[in-house]
């Protein structure tokens, strides 16, 4: 399902949708959402809905909820939805130009620093199929037959699959996480190891002949090398997101609240980078993991 739609069923549902940096919308509780015209496919506009400026707003915890159930995401990644979505809106509104919200209407900037707001058109047969869902989440009930049922329908049953696989998904990621951090203590033991070979070739050195004090110094140079690559190549530097100031603070902010070893670092000030550094032993399937988790592609830093 697609995620604009979503704002809009919330709305038909509670009758108050806050949009945090924007404002409420808010359905009048004696609207009524027909049917007929839907099924002649007619348009028909969505009445009763109004708009208060209230930049200060909060996001709600119920709206992050009923995106998550509906899009069959987790919740990170449902709130991390909604933040992209409106940060897309806002970008518009400030350059001047209106926002449609699906099935509720459109917005748009005046002078004063306020939006004017245009009721849209309903998304009934959207609204229907969701109404359909939550009622058809019992196998002794009937499937909904018109849209008044979604104002009505009983609360799905808590699905104890997902937090399980959650779980397992981020044990998972704490056995890789944990297994590169024991491959990096092992090869910072390896390198200390290698320091009084290197020491014992150079007083060596100093005893022999010029041709082989020649070769000597070439194997300590080998050895040398070949232990700072191993220091190099000990961790890897995943990199979860590259965006602007306001974005990445919020997202990090986001992903630290939720426990995530992450860290941020920019070069100029103006493109962030959110990234975890890790020594994870299989990298394909820690990319995988993240990846999932994160919403987006992960990938390692050349």
């Amino acid at each position: 399902m697609k995620f604009a739609p979503l704002l809009a069923q919330y709305l038909y549902t509670h009758k108050r949708l806050d949009l945090p940096g924007i404002g409420s919308f808010l359905l009048d509780p004696s609207a009524v959402i027909e049917t007929e015209n839907s099924k002649q496919n007619k348009p028909t506009m969505l009445e009763g809905v109004s708009f208060e400026n209230n930049v200060a707003v909060k996001q709600s915890v119920d709206l992050v909820d009923f995106i998550s159930s509906q899009s069959g995401k987790i919740k990170p990644l449902a709130a991390a939805d909604l933040d992209s979505h409106l940060e897309l809106a806002k970008q518009f509104l400030n350059i001047g130009k209106p926002f449609m919200f699906e099935g509720i209407g459109s917005l748009s900037k005046v002078q004063a620093g306020g939006f004017f707001f245009t009721p849209g058109e309903l998304i009934a047969e959207r609204v229907k199929d969701v109404a359909t869902k939550i009622v058809s989440g019992s196998s002794t009930e009937e499937p909904a037959t018109d849209y008044r049922s979604v104002f009505h329908a009983k609360k799905a049953p808590l699905n104890w699959r997902k937090p399980v696989a959650l779980l397992l998904l981020l044990a998972g990621i704490v056995v890789a996480i944990w297994g590169g951090y024991m491959m990096y203590k092992k090869n910072t033991r390896q390198k200390n190891s290698v320091a009084p070979e290197n020491n014992n070739k150079e007083q060596t050195v100093l005893g022999d002949t010029t041709a082989n004090a020649k070769k000597d110094t070439l194997a300590v140079t080998n050895i040398q090398a070949t232990t700072t690559s191993v220091r190099n190549n000990g961790t890897y530097k995943f990199i979860l997101e590259t965006s602007p100031a306001d974005r990445a603070l919020n997202r990090y902010s986001r992903l630290k609240s939720f426990q995530w070893p992450v860290q941020l670092e920019t070069k100029d000030s103006i493109t962030y980078q959110i990234f975890i550094q890790s020594a994870a032993a299989d990298t394909s399937r820690f990319i995988d993991s993240l990846s999932q988790l994160n919403g987006r592609r992960v990938y390692i830093e050349q």
